[in-house]
């Protein structure tokens, strides 16, 4: 597509020993067999305590994760705004640990990123998944309406009060929650919470958005159904749309327990559905849209819709949202173009972002075409730059 052609632009603040790195890494990738070795290899090397995390800093971190910890962000977050303005979402990307200390410790971290926010334009968004605030398998019992014990009780509660204490900050700071979607068995917990929150806190406009997955075939009746009820109640919605992250994890799941798929046949299906959603969304009046996607198709869609129905690039109510190191000839593109554009920035620990790491590498072996998309591009710059 011709509107994301520009790799100048894509590229502007990659030196060309960056590109070398981005070019490396996308060949490794693309590599599946080799991707399944150096996951296992890194995880023993991990496991042994053998001094390897300056290596992963060096490659594979550096070009997927913004740092070590929030200040380390800073210069990565100032150079995307200042060169391409494109924002930046401030991801925690510490995966799988549990406990009430831990909870608490996430939630002292997502206060300290919407404070960031207030202060720094080029943070709009603070975000977070439901389990980072509370235990996976009490979503898990709450979505599946079995009865609580006194001590689950009081464990939801404390749950709901971390949310409650990042969303009256948020409001009061005017940083809007991005609430990430987990997988199926323990969303129905997360989603009714979160429009709860809404009801509470989306009074003026949209401060807590929920995700919707829409290789999930039952999510456009949900999102129909919200769209009512918020019309009834007098609140915006916030919706970040995206196509899903757990497609493998939910097809076993319901194959092993006997039930069927909650998700869509093929991937024309998904894109469908997707589709549908961003233009739902764009025709209805009091919705906040952030369209996260490394599809042009879907991109060019919201370009498209959004000029249809006469709203500004640089409307709050519209943004965009890649990955950090995954399509920049999306994100630079749009936001030369005036639209709102940010990156989630994954930071944390080398060590404790490795499953993070790890599933960005599996997902790029298994989405169709993408890691040779972006490799196209890279040939295409590193050609511009005379570097092959």
């Amino acid at each position: 597509m011709k509107f994301f052609d520009n790799t100048e632009v894509a590229f502007t603040l990659k030196s060309d020993s960056e590109l070398e790195r981005a070019y490396f890494l996308f060949k490794m990738i693309q590599n599946q067999p080799m991707v399944r070795i150096g996951t296992a290899v890194t995880n023993f090397a991990l496991k042994a305590k053998l001094p390897v995390e300056g290596l992963i800093r060096s490659t594979v971190f550096d070009h997927f994760c913004g740092g070590v910890n929030e200040e380390d962000c800073l210069p990565v977050i100032d150079k995307m705004y200042t060169k391409g303005r494109v924002c930046s979402v401030l991801d925690y990307s510490v995966e799988g640990k549990e406990g009430e200390a831990i909870f608490d410790d996430t939630m002292e971290k997502i206060l300290k990123i919407i404070k960031f926010g207030y202060e720094k334009e080029a943070i709009p968004y603070a975000v977070f998944k439901p389990s980072g605030f509370g235990r996976f398998g009490l979503y898990q019992k709450i979505t599946e309406k079995k009865e609580l014990s006194a001590a689950e009780i009081t464990e939801w509660k404390r749950v709901k009060e971390r949310f409650d204490k990042v969303c009256t900050v948020a409001l009061e700071k005017n940083v809007p929650l991005l609430i990430d979607a987990e997988e199926s068995w323990m969303q129905g917990a997360a989603d009714d919470l979160l429009e709860m929150l809404m009801e509470t806190y989306n009074k003026e406009k949209a401060i807590v958005f929920n995700t919707l997955q829409m290789y999930r075939h039952d999510r456009m009746d949900y999102l129909k159904g919200l769209h009512e009820r918020a019309h009834q109640k007098g609140f915006h919605i916030g919706i970040k749309v995206v196509r899903g992250a757990y497609m493998e994890k939910e097809r076993q799941r319901a194959e092993e327990h006997n039930y069927p798929s909650p998700i869509c046949v093929d991937k024309e299906a998904t894109d469908s559905n997707y589709d549908a959603a961003v233009h739902y969304m764009m025709e209805h009046k009091n919705m906040a849209i952030f369209a996260g996607t490394h599809n042009e198709e879907s991109s060019m869609l919201v370009v498209e819709l959004a000029k249809k129905h006469k709203i500004a690039p640089n409307d709050d109510r519209l943004w965009f949202g890649q990955l950090f190191g995954m399509s920049d000839h999306i994100s630079f593109n749009l936001a030369k173009e005036g639209y709102n554009v940010a990156k989630y920035l994954p930071f944390g620990p080398v060590r404790d972002v490795m499953p993070y790491l790890i599933r960005r590498a599996e997902e790029n072996t298994s989405v169709a075409g993408q890691t040779s998309r972006e490799l196209n591009l890279i040939k295409t710059e590193r050609k511009r730059r005379k570097l092959s």
